[in-house]
């Protein structure tokens, strides 16, 4: 189960919902103010709505509707506070809606061939590529970053449907050695269920196909639940989505009253997976707490450009972005010199605006989208602390959510602002960049080759950069350690995660089941809807329940919360496999009735618990991925 490859922004967002009608007052009141669109901004608005990607209605089984009580949400420009659009304000009704559409989409979706299911998402990726320039100026629209920057996410974002459509033809299971001359040990990989799916705002397009790819790849279908302050650009992917041929109700988005939504996706007996990147509403955690380390034998070149890239990206704001930039004592005075000229140079601006980055090669800065008040006290807190600003400290002089770029000493903050921590040893390093409880990114310059990888093996973080600041990509896994989530996300781990190993034990003879000390007890006439059937009995009873078809049989026994063994007898082949297949059990037995064996995967599916244990796959519960990417290799 995935909550997350990170903990970042807020499963109710960081600023208060708007959610009104003709007919009701604002349920919350807005802290940011709402003012008209702009002509530049109005003219960009109005293509976009004429191309039919600007949609405002949240998508439920194919159907864009209005929230049901007719309540909006203003999503706001927050680089000018202008009103870009008011959308549907959903809530608890819709999201059940959403996700029962889902549940009876699942069974046609995951039955479509592999070969299928690329196609389509394939047509999707053609579509997102094709549709570039109008998501980009969308993202910018409703995010803020520079339009160069939205639709290089665009195409980063494009790339997992991409990798997703070809990954889905690779799904393999195993075939494992048995332990007895009369078994033959077989591993199937099979879509979990309804998928829930709540992001971010610091990349509306990119942290959707990550998580959606995968998961329609996999046969999964999916309700995603996207930040409020920035649902256009979801809803633009989903008409997309249904224009390449994803089914009715296979993708839902509902978005407006977070708390209901993150209610109902929790606690739904439908949906058999969480997928989540954000923070919850009582933390503040938000980033990874990356740190940044530069060694005296590093490039500076190589180090100012790389942290810049990993620092400044996206204003600071993504989860990956190096909050704390730790400098050895050879090397620092001459880095925060060079760092700082760097940093000077960066636009800030609009993202719209000339001579930002769309029209030249220049790095922008763009508006504050976190929690401006938590932000703009977090750096009041640092000063009255005595960190010493080397460069920039105050709101910048374009006013809104603007603020300068920051170089300080001895602090960390999720935004435009870089802390420089001066130390002494290669284990100083390592134990100020551990010292957190999250563990996320990371990234370290040095010309050491030996140097690379103790320090890349020694730090408690999920992801590695070494003299690279921009690491992630589709085809390698992405998540973090301690309490930055669970789980990976991209590249063919990402797949994993959407899936449950079935195991099936091919046999030919009951098995005796040895020495009792208890009576058994056998009880016919038993009824598919009397506890007994629907409930464990911890003991030597057999209930005996009468079915008539092989749909009748899959059914009783799939109406349980329960999922870890089920046993089937037959001398059909094809039954076999058909109804193994359909048996909602992390671990399937034919015409064997003791299964259990230290070589396969043990562990169940639904309320019967997470992971898996025995077999290979057993040690994997036991293993945090590291991704390690290694920059400036070209050097002679």
């Amino acid at each position: 189960m995935v909550l997350g490859a990170a903990a970042r922004v807020a499963i109710v967002g960081c600023r208060r919902l708007v959610c009104s009608s003709s007919h009701a007052s604002p349920l919350l009141v807005s802290s940011s103010q709402c003012r008209q669109m702009s002509m530049d901004a109005q003219s960009v608005s109005e293509k976009l709505r004429n191309s039919g990607l600007l949609r405002t209605q949240g998508l439920i089984g194919g159907k864009w509707i209005d929230s049901y009580d007719k309540t909006t949400i203003k999503v706001n420009n927050p680089a000018t506070g202008e009103i870009v659009a008011d959308v549907a304000c959903m809530g608890v009704k819709e999201t059940n809606d959403a996700i029962a559409s889902s549940y009876e989409a699942f069974p046609s979706w995951s039955r479509r061939t592999a070969g299928e299911r690329s196609k389509v998402l394939r047509r999707w990726f053609d579509l997102l590529v094709a549709h570039k320039e109008e998501l980009g100026q969308l993202i910018t629209l409703e995010q803020g970053k520079p339009l160069k920057e939205a639709i290089g996410e665009v195409a980063y974002g494009a790339s997992f449907i991409e990798y997703y459509a070809e990954e889905a033809k690779r799904v393999y299971g195993d075939i494992i050695p048995p332990n007895a001359s009369d078994r033959r040990l077989l591993v199937l990989k099979q879509p979990i269920g309804v998928v829930g799916a709540i992001t971010p705002w610091n990349f509306p397009l990119a942290m959707i196909t990550r998580k959606v790819g995968p998961a329609l790849a996999s046969g999964c279908t999916v309700v995603v639940k996207p930040s409020e302050l920035t649902p256009l650009t979801a809803l633009a992917a989903a008409e997309l989505a249904l224009q390449a041929g994803v089914p009715p109700g296979a993708l839902n988005v509902v978005m407006g009253n977070a708390p209901e939504i993150g209610d109902a996706l929790l606690t739904s007996p439908q949906v058999r997976k969480i997928t989540f990147t954000g923070s919850t509403a009582v933390s503040l955690e938000l980033g990874g707490n990356a740190p940044s380390i530069i060694f005296d034998d590093a490039d500076l070149d190589v180090a100012v450009k790389g942290t810049l890239a990993a620092k400044f990206r996206n204003s600071g704001q993504t989860c990956v972005c190096a909050n704390r930039v730790l400098v050895q004592d050879g090397i620092y005075d001459k880095f925060a010199e060079a760092f700082s000229e760097a940093v000077q140079k960066l636009e800030v601006g609009d993202g719209f605006k000339e001579g930002q980055p769309s029209k030249t090669e220049k790095s922008c800065i763009s508006p504050i989208h976190t929690n401006k008040r938590y932000f703009l006290c977090s750096v009041v807190v640092f000063f009255l602390k005595g960190a010493k600003v080397l460069l920039g400290g105050k709101k910048h002089s374009l006013g809104m959510t603007f603020y300068e770029p920051t170089v300080i000493r001895d602090e960390e903050i999720f935004g435009p602002v870089a802390p420089l921590i001066r130390f002494k040893t290669e284990e100083d390093a390592i134990r100020i960049a551990n010292d957190t409880i999250a563990g996320l990114a990371a990234y370290i310059f040095t010309n050491s080759v030996q140097r690379s990888w103790r320090v890349s093996e020694a730090l408690e973080y999920g992801l590695v950069g070494v003299n690279e600041g921009i690491i992630s990509t589709e085809v390698a896994p992405f998540g973090g350690v301690k309490q930055s989530g669970l789980g990976r996300e991209g590249s063919k781990y990402g797949m994993d995660e959407y899936h449950e190993g079935a195991k099936i034990l091919l046999g030919g003879k009951k098995h005796s089941l040895g020495m009792t000390f208890y009576e058994p007890t056998v009880i016919r006439d038993v009824t598919s809807n009397m506890i007994m059937s629907k409930e464990e009995i911890f003991g030597p009873v057999a209930p005996l329940i009468r079915f008539k078809t092989e749909e009748d049989a899959i059914r009783i026994a799939n109406d349980t919360i329960a999922g870890l063994a089920a046993y089937i007898f037959t001398n059909s082949v094809q039954r076999s496999w058909r109804v193994s297949e359909a048996l909602e059990y992390g671990l399937v037995g034919v015409n064997e009735g003791i299964i259990s064996t230290e070589v396969a995967p043990f562990g169940g599916v639904k309320q019967s618990g997470l992971g898996r244990e025995g077999s290979k796959y057993g040690m994997d519960e036991y293993h945090e991925i590291k991704y390690i990417c290694m920059g400036d290799m070209n050097r002679q």
